[in-house]
């Protein structure tokens, strides 16, 4: 909504500048996303001119020289291109100087060798009116030459472009904002527009209207005889272009004009395209078409509602006019409606055909029907005033099939439960000024306020929580203290889940690495860039059916795609050492269930150095599949989980073969870990290798064993031995760590690998590790007899289940 500021100070004019006023509207609620500057950016250098001499130019054919009389001692000489310039006009003159509003600032100039001190201005170049075939001709109007401009015509003004929130349509329009502006800052309020209204409330004769459908809430219409279709003064078409109308001619402009001031859309229809001086409204058929206003034909359907004469539909209510009775040039007779419709009808209406108008967003929204009729006051006075129309007597006024409800909701507003509720007292006569400033009506009660809510807000206000919301935007939300409601017996806590998950972030938090938050919605083709084959059930996203963009068509089934997105940046932006993760939910879909399943994943990607260079490490080691293992090795420590890591066969399709392994936890696969296979790397533009995993966070919490019991550190030593085990290439350690595990029983407290040796002295398809063996007994000193026993059974499982030998 463009509010120029020029016409909110004819109904409330605060002693603020623009920035100000948007600051102060801003803290009540009413956003204003920016003031902009309509017009000149400076008045100085525009005057009245009188034409005295236009003659052709010697070199030019569509050029004439003129001799303006600009009020000083002599004429000035201005070449000018319009064709409709002339001697004696009274005209708009631009001196050397003045600045336009694209910024061009004027300078004397020669042209064909005349030389031309100003321009002679036409309406566009003012930004009046959008459309200008020659120069502006003001009325002589005793106009003396050198007359400021700005005296006579608009030329500039501040716009107010606010984003109204959907359950304010009373602040599309300018007398509603006006409202707003008197009650945030006690500005005096003139009475409303439509308070004056020349038009009778008789019955209208020569004219019939029914209404068929509930969908339409009430239609009036007044009838308007010798009406003179033209152009639009020059006031109306500047206060049009400034709010973002383009003028077409008065008839039109004067139902923009109503609209835009009262809130409420009006429509013309040339009476005399009227079949049968009689209007239907119901609802739409199969079969039904409409050439509306734009051109286009399109199809209805019985969910919409049409204006129909006795040739068929002629107008799509809410919506858009239809051309077969739109007003033109030789239009005599108008038939003005002014209606309210069902405002989720009027955005389904919109939203299937595509079409939006400034009549449907005010309708979608859903304004009362006792606005039509301000609409109607507003735009009868200016009809006759600017078309010479002559108004017929009499207002047709239709409710719908249903009738009309007409009361008024009256709400009670305790002092108590302005103070419960906000944590500070508002004084009752503070708040009745407020409500009464806002258009509710106010009636002292014994404990409060008995508060009548006006019609053009009774779709917002609706309990007394809405009217204590109403005293604190205006009154001054920030004056309010900072205190805590009252929580009776309530305790507020974390469930367990919830911090297991704020101990993993922390954990990853504590190893260094960065936390990124991505969307919940990827790209179609994320899964031809990680190489998912077909019947990968994450190709089977949730298709989003209205997306943000086509990057955002889908529910993402991986963290993977956001984390490398992050990547890429950075490394782009010249950080090639990146460290993050991620915890969110993915979207995975769920057979026979018609919501997808949404577990909460933890996805970590590594790439560059693993840690920063120092003058002891120059060039430190990047980041590899034992990186991102040991920042997942932390993590799964941190939740006291049994975890293991098994290589994939096959692995993940974009990880790098042989650097790729699957998570486990308790025995329960949750995830995988690996390299990134260079090729799905280079579609993130990551040359250097990406170290990766992202496992089902839910799952490896629901394993995290109960309450910690802690036992005494035994005072009795341990010992301590080495064992070197000679397995095949196949036999991952892990898998031999599990076997010593458990051959040792409960006196081996502690075994670790330390060393791997390939080479010579054992064949080559083998491996050999050493392993680090701690035994101790929390009750006794172990004897050699007893570490002797559980070596060797320790030494024969070996053998037995990964076929090891002992070496040396």
């Amino acid at each position: 909504m463009k509010v120029p500021l020029s016409w909110l100070h004819e109904y409330v004019k605060p002693d603020l500048d623009a920035a100000a006023l948007a600051e102060r509207l801003a803290l009540t609620g009413t956003e204003v996303e920016r003031v902009v500057r309509h017009g000149v950016p400076s008045v100085e250098g525009f005057v009245v001119g009188k034409v005295l001499t236009a003659e052709q130019h010697p070199d030019a054919d569509r050029l004439r020289v003129c001799r303006v009389d600009l009020g000083g001692a002599e004429p000035a000489q201005i070449v000018c291109g319009a064709p409709n310039v002339a001697a004696g006009q009274t005209v708009a003159v631009a001196q050397p100087g003045a600045v336009m509003p694209d910024g061009t600032k004027l300078r004397k100039a020669k042209l064909r060798g005349v030389e031309s001190h100003g321009m002679i201005l036409s309406e566009p170049e003012l930004r009046i009116g959008a459309e200008g075939r020659g120069i502006m001709v003001l009325a002589d109007d005793g106009l003396k030459p050198g007359t400021p401009l700005a005296d006579v015509l608009p030329l500039a003004t501040d716009v107010l472009e606010l984003e109204v929130t959907p359950n304010r349509p009373d602040c599309l329009g300018v007398y509603g904002v006006a409202r707003e502006v008197h009650a945030a800052t006690g500005a005096p309020l003139t009475p409303a527009p439509w308070h004056r209204d020349l038009g009778s409330f008789e019955r209208l004769a020569g004219v019939e209207v029914v209404v068929e459908t509930d969908r339409c809430k009430r239609f009036m219409a007044r009838v308007f005889e010798d009406v003179t279709v033209g152009p639009s003064p020059a006031w109306l078409k500047a206060r049009l272009m400034a709010a973002g109308q383009r003028p077409i001619s008065n008839v039109v402009d004067i139902t923009n004009y109503a609209m835009l001031l009262t809130g409420q859309p009006l429509h013309a229809f040339d009476l005399d395209r009227v079949a049968g001086a009689r209007l239907t409204v119901r609802d739409g058929r199969d079969g039904d078409e409409l050439e509306t206003l734009d051109g286009e034909l399109r199809r209805l359907d019985p969910d919409m509602v049409v204006i129909c004469d006795e040739d068929g539909p002629t107008s799509l209510a809410g919506v858009m006019g239809g051309a077969r009775s739109e007003v033109h040039e030789g239009t005599t007779r108008v038939l003005l409606e002014s209606a309210v419709w069902d405002g989720p009808n009027i955005q389904r209406t919109s939203t299937r055909l595509g079409l939006r108008s400034e009549a449907s967003s005010r309708y979608e929204k859903g304004l009362a029907p006792e606005q039509a009729v301000d609409a109607l006051a507003v735009a009868t006075e200016l009809l006759v005033e600017l078309c010479d129309a002559k108004l017929a007597l009499g207002t047709l006024d239709v409710a719908p099939p249903s009738g009309r409800d007409p009361s008024h909701a009256v709400i009670r507003l305790r002092d108590a439960r302005v103070s419960g509720l906000l944590g500070a007292p508002v004084a009752r006569e503070r708040s009745a000024e407020i409500l009464t400033a806002l258009g509710f009506g106010v009636a002292q009660a014994d404990d409060g306020l008995d508060v009548t809510v006006p019609a053009f807000r009774r779709n917002d206000v609706t309990r007394e929580a809405d009217l204590i919301e109403e005293v604190a935007r205006i009154d001054g939300v920030d004056k309010l203290p900072a205190t805590l409601p009252a929580s009776g017996h309530a305790v507020g806590r974390l469930t367990p889940a919830q911090r297991l998950r704020r101990l993993a972030a922390d954990t990853l938090a504590g190893a260094g690495l960065h936390e990124a938050i991505g969307w919940s919605w990827s790209a179609p083709e994320l899964a031809d860039r990680l190489r998912l084959p077909h019947d990968d059930p994450r190709r089977r996203a949730v298709v989003v059916e209205n997306p943000m963009s086509a990057e955002h068509a889908q529910m993402r089934t991986t963290l993977l795609g956001s984390l490398l997105d992050v990547a890429r940046r950075n490394v782009t932006h010249g950080t090639p050492d990146v460290a993050i993760f991620e915890a969110g939910a993915v979207y995975l879909p769920a057979d026979g269930q018609p919501l997808p399943d949404e577990p909460h994943t933890l996805g970590v990607v590594l790439t560059g150095a693993i840690r920063a260079p120092s003058w002891r490490e120059p060039a430190p080691p990047a980041a590899d599949f034992y990186a991102a293992k040991g920042v997942l090795a932390r993590l799964l420590d941190a939740l006291r989980v049994d975890w293991g890591i098994t290589e994939a066969h096959p692995p993940e399709p974009f990880l790098h073969p042989g650097r790729s392994a699957w998570v486990s936890v308790g025995g329960e696969r949750i995830g995988w870990l690996g390299e990134l296979h260079p090729s799905v790397a280079a579609e993130w533009e990551l040359t250097a290798a990406v170290a990766a995993f992202e496992l089902d966070l839910d799952r490896a919490i629901a394993a995290v064993p109960g309450p910690v019991r802690y036992e005494d550190y035994t005072s009795f030593p341990e010992v301590r031995q080495d064992l070197a085990v000679v397995v095949p290439q196949t036999v991952a350690a892990a898998e031999l760590v599990a076997a010593v595990r458990a051959a040792g029983g409960p006196l081996l407290a502690h075994v670790e690998v330390f060393d791997v040796y390939r080479g010579a002295q054992i064949g080559a398809d083998e491996v050999s590790l050493a392993l680090r063996l701690a035994f101790r007994s929390p009750e006794r000193t172990l004897t050699d007899e007893e570490v002797a026993e559980r070596r060797a059974a320790i030494e024969a499982t070996l053998a037995e289940q990964v076929g090891g030998r002992i070496r040396g």
